[in-house]
């Protein structure tokens, strides 16, 4: 009994000391309880405070995507205006391939980035619906936008090499489908992006690094391949040949117009022509160099993701993914702004609209004016002046209102 009694004690300290063992030998860790829905034995994950790095790109990249949406939709916006109207100088077919590249850039700032940055202000991922529509959305107007660039070029090939042929192969009908394939093609090629559920061909994701809802295209490879072959090889190839074609017929031009002979009586008109082959000459290339620089980087991310089913870093997949958004602004300058007349249009459009405040402060300037008979009679009573010193008729018509010059 003696014995019992003093193993019993040590059987019940053995007993409680076995399932703190365990749990150590089970979970490889102290055995300290975690927060609540965290697994015993791991440690808390750590809570991202105000002053953390991930949070500060986050904003950063907020920052710069809504940057990046207001001059895309004010640059686009003003071109949409000066559109609307006829541009002198500028063909009808050229007037509406320019106004589908200048929609399909406005609808980048419209549709693409309101979309994806309520998934980027919200709390966690978006959901999977939502994520699907806004990805098939953004590949669309994408394609819309890379297909509108490959009509631009494709018309102003045309308009140079085929200038007799050109209202027939552009006719109003060839024009529609034109514009119709480049708006409608990137759609249906990416409509089964858009098909949920066990009909999905593609995975989409939110991609946290990008703050941008995507297709997954590490999930089918094939059908990836197939888009960038069907989509951005043939704009890529128009693009390319279209331009590079035309600055070597401008190169042909100024080399024929150098050695044109002595200066005559037309060295002035050769000289303007010379003057604007250089100009097409130096807007040719750079729309060769930014679409590449816009579109080629995208491109590399996509199928980088298809074929390695990997990510690329964080900065580098936010840049690839919204270049082709900057190029929505950059080729304002590039197919616009560089254009003689259509500044000379916009600054037109811009007179009209600020023309009734300029009128009214020139109503008031004339009120502070000298009537026409007072100046009369003073310039009658003065003494006459020799005639080299006497104003020019053109001079003193300069301080006189249009009316009056009329009148006089």
């Amino acid at each position: 009994m003696l014995r019992m009694g003093t193993r019993f004690p040590l059987l019940l300290l053995l007993l409680a000391s076995v399932p703190a063992s365990r749990s150590r030998g089970c979970c490889g860790g102290s055995g300290a309880p975690g927060p609540a829905g965290a697994p015993r034995g791991e440690p808390p994950p750590p809570e991202a405070g105000p002053g953390d790095a991930r949070s500060g790109s986050r904003r950063l990249k907020l920052g710069l995507i809504c940057a990046l949406g207001a001059l895309v939709m004010v640059s686009n916006g003003a071109v949409l205006a000066v559109l609307a109207s006829a541009v002198a100088g500028w063909s009808r077919s050229s007037r509406l391939t320019l106004l589908s590249l200048a929609a399909a850039d406005a609808a980048l700032a419209l549709l693409v980035v309101p979309l994806n940055l309520y998934g980027g202000l919200a709390r966690g991922a978006p959901p999977e619906p939502y994520c699907r529509a806004a990805a098939f959305l953004n590949a669309s107007v994408f394609g819309a936008s890379l297909y509108s660039l490959a009509g631009v070029s494709l018309e102003r090939y045309v308009a140079v090499f085929f200038p007799l042929r050109h209202a027939r192969l552009l006719g109003r009908r060839r024009l529609a489908l034109l514009l119709a394939a480049a708006w409608l093609g990137p759609a249906l090629l990416l409509l089964p992006v858009a098909l949920p559920g066990r009909a999905a061909v593609l995975r989409v994701r939110f991609s946290a690094a990008a703050l941008l809802c995507e297709p997954d295209y590490g999930s089918n490879a094939a059908y990836a391949g197939l888009l960038a072959a069907a989509i951005f090889c043939p704009a890529a190839a128009t693009v390319t040949f279209a331009n590079l074609r035309l600055w070597q017929a401008a190169r042909a031009q100024r080399r024929r117009g150098d050695g044109a002979g002595p200066p005559g009586k037309g060295a002035g008109l050769r000289r303007l022509r010379l003057l604007q082959l250089d100009a097409a000459s130096r807007v040719l290339v750079p729309v060769v160099v930014a679409f590449y620089v816009c579109w080629a980087p995208c491109m590399a991310t996509i199928l980088y993701n298809a074929i390695t089913k990997d990510r690329v870093h964080e900065w580098l997949e936010f840049v690839a993914l919204w270049l082709p958004s900057g190029s929505g602004f950059l080729n304002c300058f590039v197919y616009f702004w560089t254009n003689r007349n259509f500044r000379h249009k916009f600054q037109k459009i811009g007179h009209k609209l600020w023309g009734p405040c300029s009128r009214a402060k020139w109503e008031q300037d004339v009120h502070r004016m000298v009537t026409i008979s007072a100046a009369v009679e003073r310039s009658s009573s003065q003494p006459a002046l020799p005639p080299d010193r006497s104003c020019s008729g053109s001079s003193t018509s300069t301080l006189l209102p249009r009316e009056a010059q009329t009148s006089l």
